[in-house]
């Protein structure tokens, strides 16, 4: 309040000052200009006073406007009498005028004020409505962590448990037998030893799972891109999955000719895992299919696909999530593949990191899971001058 009424003042008397140092400029000059360039000038000091300080002293201002232009400017001079009747038309229009126009730029003056505060306490609302979605935000973020988190420990609890369980019975049952405390024979000695060699490696393969994916999940991946021909890339993951597929009938249809730029040990680890999850989750003696053709727009397709159960629609894309497994209840109930649930994850990130796309279909006759990617072949340019390497000519002419 008591700053309010501070603020008026100093209006007033700044309103009394400049119509007081207007009329006596103007006064200086009264004999070279007539009284309507006066009354506009005064006017324009009423308006400048509306706008700086508002309408009570650009009142204030205006009366002293009307009595300064009709003492100095109106004959006779240097008296409030008017001698001609037209002068109180022009001194009550001047009035009017002077009054209405500091009445409408306070107005406007009002508005502008009144609206740079609306923009304001816009700016404040918006700035705490993003601050609140930002703590929203991080709140979610923090719960979905806790829930990776929690997952994750989940699943690196029962992967790491059940090899280091049955490692640990194994060698528990050696021990004992080299105590004496029981009898093993050769052949249940070659058991236990065989148990200790297949945990140890499925730990390997899991860390080693652990860290191809933080790699890849840290952008940090880096392919050895060079030409190879797929047949070699997937005749070689083959080879190291005869071990998974002895069981099953792998049928191979591969288009002739098809040479692609990519990171072949990285494009046959994927090639690989979809293997290793054909053999986990079909029927043994069912055939498993590997076919490789051109797609197009200098892109291979690849796909491998089984006669197991299938993936439901709903979880095909889940599969591709770390550490998720896609088992039905009766898998659940039954049987549980052993599995990390980072196969499909990393297959991803290989596959996207060489600029391509992998996705899950139903199998063939509506059973079944093929799995497809699409690879970029690579640079033209490099795919002629690979081209005419490999052509006879060019061998024929090599010294």
């Amino acid at each position: 309040m008591v700053a309010a009424s501070d603020t008026r003042l100093k209006g007033y008397v700044i309103a009394i000052a400049s119509m007081a140092a207007a009329t006596a400029a103007l006064a200086v000059v009264r004999l070279h200009i007539n009284p309507t360039t006066v009354a506009l000038i005064l006017l324009l000091v009423v308006l400048f006073l509306a706008t700086m300080w508002g309408s009570r002293p650009a009142l204030l201002a205006a009366v002293l406007g009307v009595l300064s232009f009709n003492f100095f400017f109106l004959p006779p001079y240097h008296t409030f009498t008017i001698a001609d009747p037209q002068n109180w038309i022009a001194l009550a229009a001047f009035l009017i005028i002077a009054v209405t126009a500091g009445q409408l730029s306070a107005r406007a003056k009002r508005r502008a004020e009144e609206a740079e505060a609306n923009r304001v306490e816009i700016e404040h609302l918006y700035q705490e409505l993003r601050d609140a979605f930002e703590r929203a935000s991080h709140a979610e973020a923090v719960k979905q962590s806790e829930k990776l988190k929690s997952a994750l420990l989940d699943a690196v609890t029962h992967d790491i448990r059940t090899p280091l369980t049955s490692i640990k019975a194994s060698v528990t049952t050696l021990l004992d037998d080299v105590g004496q405390q029981i009898r093993l024979d050769t052949e249940s000695r070659r058991d236990m030893l065989e148990v200790i060699d297949e945990e140890c490696d499925r730990l390997t393969r899991f860390v080693e799972a652990m860290i191809e994916l933080a790699r890849i999940e840290a952008g940090e991946m880096h392919l050895r891109r060079g030409w190879s021909t797929v047949d070699d890339i997937v005749t070689t993951a083959l080879v190291r999955a005869q071990g998974l597929t002895r069981k099953h009938h792998v049928e191979v249809q591969l288009e002739n000719d098809l040479v692609i730029r990519v990171d072949p040990s990285a494009v046959g680890e994927v090639i690989y895992t979809l293997l290793d999850n054909a053999t986990k989750y079909s029927a043994r003696g069912t055939i498993i299919r590997i076919r490789a053709e051109d797609h197009g727009e200098n892109t291979v397709q690849l796909l491998v696909e089984d006669e197991g159960h299938g993936i439901p629609a709903e979880m095909r894309e889940r599969v591709f999530d770390r550490f998720y497994r896609a088992t039905t209840s009766t898998d659940a109930q039954f049987h549980r593949p052993p599995s990390i649930g980072m196969g499909l994850a990393i297959a991803r990130g290989i596959v996207e990191a060489h600029g391509g796309h992998i996705w899950i279909e139903e199998g063939a006759s509506g059973k079944g899971t093929r799995v497809v990617c699409t690879l970029p072949v690579g640079d033209d340019d490099e795919v002629e001058k690979k081209s005419l390497e490999q052509s006879p000519e060019h061998l024929g002419s090599a010294p």
